[in-house]
């Protein structure tokens, strides 16, 4: 649900905003630390900008409201064949969503209607019966902080069986697939739900430490337009991110990733184009001229 996510912090953020501005105005500097309450640590690069520059029409430039009483703000009929849109993808509804008052909301659009580019065709099957299965049990063990048996097919077609501590799901938008990441009695463990063949709660109850994963940085320049900004923030939400506004159309952006997904990570940085340019690691800057050069040979004419 990580559209909604984003959304509900920018709605709690600009209503916190504006209730303080009806009940009795506010400073500038109480509008930045309503924002960093409510919302994302980078909203602040963009909301305080929209509401002060009177880009949302909400305030003025002295931080008063012309609203007079504090604001209701339901959802429209947009929003909701919106959300009913993103409930009916069926990775979400694997996490068996609550569509109570959408039953008869037209969809703003449906999966089929999406084409996706770089990335593989053999993906998860989310709607395999033993898939939804096995996806239901680690996701009520996570919950209830349970350990669980798990078997699964290795890549070198052995079938371990252990116990592990399930710690969370990861989705690889490159491969689209489902990964869990566990904690075994020797090693960290990173199994993708397509190979399990067997998962049901375990008896052990002692929790399995969960060892860190070696990860890596990437440093990159980023020239916001056509709202490259918002769509790196949206895109790479999920990771550890510092942000540094160069000058009034620039940020300098680091990630921190799992090193598993380099090439994931390459794959995702080139598709914003020019709009981004890495600065370091040269490691990281020689596997995007190797992918490109890669591209470059494909779309060769044959002689």
């Amino acid at each position: 649900m990580l559209f909604h996510e984003i959304y509900s912090s920018y709605y709690l953020a600009a209503s916190s905003v504006l209730r303080e501005a009806v009940q009795g105005g506010l400073t500038g500097k109480e509008m930045n630390a309503l924002v960093q309450k409510y919302a994302f640590g980078e909203s602040l690069l963009t909301i305080p900008d929209g509401l002060k520059g009177e880009k949302w029409r909400l305030l003025h430039r002295d931080f008063s409201t012309p609203l007079e009483e504090e604001p209701s703000m339901p959802l429209t009929t947009l929003e909701k064949r919106w959300m009913k849109a993103l409930l009916l993808d069926p990775r979400i509804q694997l996490f068996d969503p609550d569509l109570t008052g959408l039953e008869y909301v037209r969809p703003l659009f449906t999966p089929d209607m999406i084409v996706y580019y770089d990335r593989y065709s053999d993906g998860d099957d989310y709607q395999d019966p033993d898939y939804i299965r096995h996806f239901d049990t680690i996701l009520r063990a996570l919950r209830e902080k349970q350990n669980l048996y798990v078997s699964f097919e290795s890549r070198m077609h052995a079938q371990p069986k252990l116990v592990v501590t399930p710690y969370y799901l990861e989705y690889s938008e490159k491969d689209d697939r489902f990964r869990l990441i566990a904690a075994g009695r020797k090693r960290r463990w990173v199994i993708n739900l397509s190979r399990i063949t067997a998962c049901e709660p375990a008896h052990y109850s002692e929790a399995i430490p969960l060892k860190e994963a070696s990860s890596k940085t990437i440093t990159f320049e980023l020239e916001d337009r056509r709202n490259a900004m918002e769509r790196v923030l949206l895109h790479f939400s999920h990771l550890e991110k510092e942000t540094k506004r160069l000058d009034d159309n620039r940020y300098r952006v680091t990630l921190k990733y799992d090193s598993n997904d380099e090439t994931e990570m390459v794959i995702r940085i080139l598709s914003f184009g020019s709009a981004v340019k890495v600065t370091e690691p040269e490691s990281f800057i020689a596997l995007l001229r190797e992918r490109i050069g890669k591209q470059k040979q494909l779309a060769a004419p044959t002689p």
